[in-house]
């Protein structure tokens, strides 16, 4: 089993590190190695996981193809720009709530400028809103209703009559919490801007602007943009509609199965609705179908796609082939401190860049040793770790849009910008979870 163990972290590492859809890839041929040379039955690719990612990036990238996500961004930079001394407060509550809504933190990167921009221009320094607000976009994807992460979770613990909304429930409130006690944790970090010496370094060359630059302006916000109000309405109306679904299965469809009533199950009822919320964004806006399949979100949504299929296939592979010795080895001490399997998600989720191939990875391990899966979705925000070596994409974007160089990688590398206020609201995150869990189930 070692040796099978090392085939499969090697596989993550270097699909890590081709990036893109380099992870998925890699994960096939891990599942090619333990199948071919190991002789391990491969088990089902997640099918009903990538469809349902698939349907929500579908109507998210027609949402943002419509300006829908421009439109979002506008909302947000008002917000910011009138209350520029609470800058560090409310950031990570508007990456949050996009995410929560959108289902992807790759939706913060049309926002992070004006935040780095908003505290700049306020003289407070950047670091403080762009680290937790990055890691806001992070947390927030598992309290997402639509997130590729909460679907995989809602499939995997569809079998103990766990419903949406017990997921959302736990991990909404306590993902919250968590991102506020990071903000209040951010707003002490560093010296303040005048005092910091890279800045003055910078303002000295001449590499800063030292007016601020005038972006509000006073005027509607639905001006010229009926379309992308229209977008959004219909995306958050059927995120609405999934949650409800999902939190009352007596209103979904019941269809008679060789003589038993059968409730549609959630996957089915997420991939349709979204679907269809892509085409009804598409016909009312006049959108472009094609438009939709050349922004940010449909890539990274496609990357993610990808990234699953061939990671979880190995990952699943891996564990059903080991079960047994698996659950020997760990059995006795997981079950004496159950919160400790929250250490495997994080170290994990750091080696996938993804927390919807962490759930589907090692989330069955979980299951198949007993815990209560209530604590499983206490554990749920454990998933979130990839701040830790600084190289995501939202990490990286938010170093460079601050021009004051506050928001930095360290010398050390795990020095940087994100490492306290992620480690903070993760942490914050399990505890208010697990307190939850225990008091109502």
């Amino acid at each position: 089993m070692l040796i099978q163990l090392l085939f499969v972290l090697a596989a993550i590492i270097v699909g890590a590190r081709l990036g893109g859809i380099g992870l998925g890839v890699m994960g096939g041929v891990g599942v090619a190695i333990l199948c071919f040379v190991f002789g391990l039955q491969p088990t089902a690719p997640p099918i009903d996981v990538m469809l349902m990612i698939a349907a929500v990036i579908s109507a998210a990238s027609c949402m943002q193809a419509a300006g829908g996500l421009n439109l979002m961004v506008r909302v947000a930079e008002r917000i910011l720009r009138r209350h520029p001394s609470h800058v560090t407060i409310l950031s990570p509550i508007v990456t949050y709530v996009f995410t929560l809504f959108a289902g992807t933190g790759h939706v913060a990167y049309s926002v992070l400028p004006v935040i780095a921009e908003v505290a700049h221009d306020s003289k407070i320094r950047p670091e403080r809103p762009l680290g937790i607000a990055v890691i806001a976009s992070q947390q927030a994807i598992t309290a997402s209703p639509i997130s590729a992460a909460t679907a995989a979770m809602l499939a995997l613990l569809g079998g103990f009559n766990v419903t949406l909304f017990d997921i959302l429930v736990i991990t909404i409130p306590a993902t919250f919490i968590g991102c506020m006690v990071g903000a209040l944790c951010s707003m002490r970090v560093g010296k303040d801007l005048e005092d910091d010496p890279e800045y003055q370094r910078r303002l000295k060359e001449g590499i800063i602007e030292t007016t601020p630059r005038k972006h509000y302006e006073e005027k509607s916000i639905l001006k010229g943009n009926k379309k992308a109000f229209c977008s959004v309405f219909i995306f958050l109306l059927t995120t609405l509609l999934i949650i409800i679904f999902g939190s009352f299965p007596g209103l979904r469809p019941h269809f008679m199965v060789n003589g038993s009533e059968v409730v549609m199950d959630m996957p089915t009822v997420i991939e349709m609705l979204m679907l269809a919320a892509a085409a009804i964004i598409l016909l009312a806006t006049g959108t472009d179908g094609i438009k939709a399949t050349h922004g940010s979100v449909f890539s990274a949504g496609m990357q993610a796609v990808i990234a699953i299929f061939g990671i979880a296939w190995m990952g699943d592979t891996f564990i059903q082939g080991n079960i047994t010795e698996l659950t020997e080895r760990i059995q006795g001490l997981v079950t004496q401190m159950p919160w400790l399997f929250c250490l495997a998600l994080f170290v994990m989720s750091i080696l996938l860049y993804s927390q919807a191939a962490t759930v589907r990875a090692i989330m069955p391990l979980g299951i198949a040793l007993g815990l209560n899966p209530y604590l499983l979705i206490a554990l749920f925000p454990a998933v979130n770790g990839y701040f830790f070596i600084p190289n995501y994409p939202t990490v990286v974007a938010a170093i460079n849009f601050d021009r004051t160089g506050t928001t930095h990688i360290g010398k050390y590398v795990l020095n940087h910008s994100f490492m306290m206020p992620g480690l903070v609201a993760t942490a914050v995150s399990l505890v208010i979870g697990i307190a939850i869990c225990q008091v109502f189930y």
